[in-house]
This record gives structure tokens, C-alpha cells and sequence, in this order.
């Protein structure tokens, strides 16, 4: 589905499908797709073969290919969209697997529409990719794909009149980390330069051909496009893209983004279609109290003419709603409540994976937890009048990053509420003219600049996590650092005496000291107690001091 955009009965199947294969909810996702939850094994033949009725389909929704090509929604540049949307069709279809085996498994070697089965794989060959493979096409000044965060990216550059003229090709980036190895890291693509429209499709097959052939087939945490670049070195990895097409890329053409998040409300294109961008928090397509937006968007895919747009931030675009229709789209959603924008700017732009309870690579919560968190946050923000202005939180559940956290503004835990507070504060009364949160807290000194992936974990944390004495004294060197110590005493520390340890855990049971008094230390598990008479865990301390009598 290149771009998120279906047509209102696919809508219509995708909303049975949840109720008939799943748990009577779904999900949009960062990818611009639909994602289906509660579908149990017995229902996934079916569910699957549904999606395909619909013309739709699962091919490469996960494995070592490419996924779907995702585009940039823009609802007030609906004919520049055009553009690019078919521009990604043809991407997604020249990088497409011709594996039978998906027809075989799932449809009874049975095609719903197109050509005939084909036996071979012309680009993947036997072994497919190193590792998955992303491409996003973005329209300046809209970044809402995050288009330095894909394998391959594609920034929409416009001529004088108006018209796409090409693309700006970025390659190398990717989000995703592993815990504890420090050879993964999150990374932004590299601007490779210029291609026509024409050559786009070409430079996107060679540049995944370049991975398919020197990309880490050793190791899958380090496999991604982003590692063989860094380990390539960027020229030599252009020059071997270069090589497969023929001819150079030309230099990059001038661009400018202002934002990566959706723009919301209803916009009129130069055509004179309207387009309404509706806020669904997190993605989730579920009818709960005072929220039917299931049932409201299932009753305007009802009556719609016009085709849906998911967004790469997990919202919904009703697009090209004629004048005439105008009316009963906005009856429709005024009814279902679809078109309350009332929320914060901080919670428009949110973004959740769904983490638990459903994924499998989960490690805490994301989707369910994250409005919960906003509220807390929201309050600290409208006490700093900070209410309608834009910070980027996204919340993943593991470190793979499907939200793009790493390229958002905060990524919190209820931990650190306690920074943020005095930190917005901050924000709010010093920030430049223009200058967004995640700016002004490098220019403060909250964290460090990464000014690369390799150098994600340089300073980890900022400045500000640095300024512990154990950094202090790395730096001016331990003799200096004493030196200054006994400079303020007035006088020198004495030669350290002899000493040493045999262990370091608890004495427990009973220990009577000279003086007669006897201590016992208890063993208390983690330092948890869970006795009911206590409001709340307590961590308890060995109990001093009693006298013989006790």
C-alpha cells in the first residue's frame, strides 16, 4: 500500500476484517499500513486471503526486502502527491519480491489480479537481503515521514512552475539499536545527490543493490545499510552506486524542512478538493466512550468518493472531498466526534508503538501507557504556556525504534518528569524565535549533538550527564585533581595506610559488640516488603541497638 492511500471499500474490508479475524480493533502504522491484533492461527489463511480480495496485500510486510514505500500526506499539495504517490508505486513495484512462494502459502497459487506467477527473483536472487530495506519520499517543507531515518530517501525537489523535477537522494539511515552492543546504532542518511524523476526507480534498485552485495551477512544486528555505509566510507559506497547506473549523480538541490508532524484540520487544494486530517492517537482504530471512530470512519468509507491517506505519524486524511460532499463529510465527522482538535500540540504530535501486549520484541510498554504520560506532561506545559506549541514525543517499547524515537524531541519515562519540568520551564522562557524543543536542549546543554551514528554514544545522555566527579577527575587527571584538593585544605593528605576487603555483602543474624548490645540483619529480598500493614514497599535497614531485655 505505497503511501498509505486506499480507497474507501478497502477501508470498509479492512474494518471486517478486524471483527471477523481479530480483536475488533486496528492500527495505523509508522509504515503508512494497517496492522491487525487478536488475528489467532486458525484465522490467518483467511484474514490474509481477505486483504487480497480487497486488492491489497501482506508481500513484504516483514523479511530481508524492502517494505512499503511510504510518502509524505501534505493534504494542501494534493496534485505535487499525485506526483510523488505514483513516483513511490513504481519504487515499490520495481523493488517487489517475485517470490511464488507467498501465492503458494497464503492463496492457493492463486492471483487475485495481475500478471501471471513468476518463478525467479531477479534483484533479491537466492538470498535476499542482508537485512530489511526502507524507502520514504518527502515534500519539503513537510518532513512527517522522517525521510533521514529510511534506507532511501527521496526529497521531493519542485521546478519554477510548480512541477516535480526530481528528487534530492539520501541513503544510510536507520533506527534500529541493540541494547548493551555498541555496534548498533540509530543513524541519519547521507545526501547522496540529484536524480531525475525518470532515474529514481533506477537509483533506488542500485543502491539496494549495493547492500545486497557488501551488506553484513555475518551478523544481522549489524547488517543494515547504515553499517555498510560507515564501513564502506560514504564515497566509496556512492562511487559503487554510481558504477551500477552508469552515471553520476548529480549535486544536491537546495531544500528546507520546518516540521515532521502532521498537518491537521481540513485544507482546499488548487484544484479545489478538500482534505480533512483527523487526529487518531497512536493509530488505534477502536470505538471506546465518547470516541466511535471506528464506527464513524466505517460510516464515511460508507459514503465517501474520495480515497484515505494514512500518515508515517499514525493519523488519517479524508482526501478529495468535492464541495458538493462537503456537508455530509462534516456531519459525519462532527457525529463520531472525528473532528475535535482541541488537544494539546504535545499530543498531536505523539506517536506509540504498539509494544505490549501484542509484540513480540516488546520490553516495557508504548501504546497503552504513552496518553498517560502527555497527561502528566501537558500540565507542565500549560503552566509554561506551551500549550499550542509543538514538542515531538514518541515512546517505543524496544529499542528497534519503529516510532523513530531517535529523531523525536523527547522519548520519556515517568522517571525523568522531574527534568522535564524545570527544563520546559526553560525552554518556554529562553528559547529563540522559531527554535524547536529538541534544538533548544542541545544549544542548553541538556544533551550532546550526534553529529553522526558512530558517535551516538559519545557523551550519552548530553553535557549535563557528564558532570560527575568520576568525569571531572578522567579529565583534569588524578594528580591535579588532588592537587586542588589539598591547595583548598592547606596542607597534604598523609600516604594512604594498608587495608583490605574479603567481601561485600550483608553480616545476617544476630551480632552482640563490646558494649553488650546485640543487632540482627535481616535478609529482605530486593529490599521489598510487601506487608500489608505498609502503604507502600518500604527498604529496610538492619535493626540496631537493642538492649538484652528485648
Amino acid at each position: 500500500m505505497p503511501g498509505g492511500v486506499c480507497k474507501p471499500d478497502q477501508w470498509f474490508m479492512m474494518d471486517q476484517i478486524a471483527d471477523e479475524h481479530g480483536n475488533g480493533t486496528f492500527k495505523i502504522t509508522t509504515r503508512q499500513t494497517f496492522q491487525f491484533h487478536g488475528v489467532i492461527k486458525r484465522h490467518l489463511k483467511s484474514a490474509i486471503q481477505d486483504i487480497n480480495r480487497a486488492l491489497l496485500d501482506t508481500l513484504a510486510a516483514c523479511g530481508d526486502v524492502n517494505r512499503n514505500v511510504i510518502v509524505s500526506a501534505i493534504p494542501s499539495l494534493s496534485k505535487l502527491h499525485a506526483q510523488v504517490y505514483e513516483f513511490a508505486k513504481r519504487v515499490s513495484e520495481r523493488l517487489l519480491p517475485r517470490t511464488t512462494a507467498y501465492h503458494e502459502i497464503w492463496l492457493d497459487k492463486k492471483l487475485v489480479a495481475g500478471d501471471a506467477l513468476k518463478d525467479v527473483e531477479p534483484l533479491y536472487g537466492e538470498f535476499y537481503l542482508p537485512r530489511k530495506f526502507k524507502v520514504a519520499v518527502a515534500v519539503p517543507p513537510t518532513n512527517d515521514v522522517d525521510i533521514f531515518a529510511n534506507d532511501v530517501g527521496f526529497i521531493a525537489i519542485v521546478d519554477e512552475k510548480g512541477e516535480l523535477a526530481g528528487f534530492n537522494v539520501t541513503a544510510g539511515g536507520g533506527m534500529g539499536v541493540t541494547h548493551g552492543n555498541k555496534k548498533t546504532y540509530p543513524r541519519l542518511g547521507d545526501v547522496l545527490g540529484f536524480c531525475t524523476v525518470e532515474q529514481g526507480c533506477e537509483v533506488a534498485e542500485k543502491i539496494m543493490l549495493v547492500q545486497r552485495d557488501n551488506g553484513n551477512r555475518e551478523d544481522r544486528k549489524n547488517a543494515r545499510l547504515k553499517y555498510t555505509i560507515d564501513r564502506m566510507g560514504l564515497d566509496v559506497f556512492k562511487g559503487e552506486v554510481e558504477k551500477l547506473l552508469g552515471y553520476q549523480l548529480q549535486p544536491a538541490r537546495p531544500f528546507a524542512f520546518d516540521r515532521n508532524i502532521d498537518d491537521f484540520g481540513w485544507h482546499t487544494d488548487a484544484s479545489g478538493k478538500h482534505h480533512f486530517t483527523c487526529f487518531i492517537e497512536n493509530g488505534r482504530i477502536q470505538d471506546e466512550p465518547d470516541r466511535d471512530f471506528k464506527a464513524g470512519l466505517r460510516e464515511i468509507a460508507k459514503v465517501h468518493k474520495g480515497t484515505f491517506r494514512l500518515t508515517a505519524n499514525q493519523h488519517l486524511v479524508v482526501t478529495d472531498v468535492a464541495t458538493e460532499d462537503l456537508p455530509q463529510i462534516k456531519d459525519l465527522l462532527a457525529q463520531y466526534k472525528l473532528d475535535n482538535l482541541s488537544q494539546s500540540a504535545l499530543r498531536l504530535s505523539s506517536s506509540a508503538c504498539v509494544a505490549f501486549p501484542t509484540c513480540g520484541l516488546a520490553m516495557a510498554e508504548s501504546e497503552r501507557y504513552l496518553p498517560i504520560l502527555i497527561d502528566k506532561v501537558e500540565k507542565i506545559c500549560e503552566e509554561n504556556g506551551l500549550r499550542n506549541d509543538s514538542i515531538v514525543m514518541r515512546m517505543t517499547g524496544c529499542p528497534n525504534g519503529c516510532a523513530r524515537p531517535y529523531v523525536a524531541e523527547t522519548v520519556t519515562e515517568p522517571e525523568i518528569l522531574a527534568i522535564l519540568k524545570p527544563m520546559i520551564k526553560r525552554y518556554a522562557l529562553e528559547r529563540h524565535e522559531g527554535e524547536h524543543f529538541g534544538d533548544f536542549v542541545i544549544r542548553a546543554g541538556y544533551i550532546a549533538a550526534t553529529t553522526s551514528g558512530k558517535a551516538w554514544y559519545d557523551k550519552m545522555g548530553g553535557e549535563i550527564a557528564n558532570a560527575r566527579l568520576k568525569y571531572t577527575i578522567d579529565r583534569m587527571g588524578l594528580d591535579v585533581f588532588k592537587g586542588e584538593v589539598e591547595k583548598l585544605l592547606g596542607y597534604q593528605l598523609q600516604p594512604a595506610r594498608p587495608f583490605t576487603f574479603d567481601r561485600n555483602i550483608d553480616d545476617f543474624g544476630w551480632h552482640t559488640d563490646a558494649s553488650g548490645k546485640h543487632h540482627f540483619t535481616c535478609f529482605i529480598e530486593n529490599g521489598l516488603s510487601f506487608d500489608p500493614r505498609f502503604p507502600a514497599p518500604h527498604t529496610l535497614l538492619p535493626i540496631t541497638g537493642m538492649p538484652t531485655s528485648l
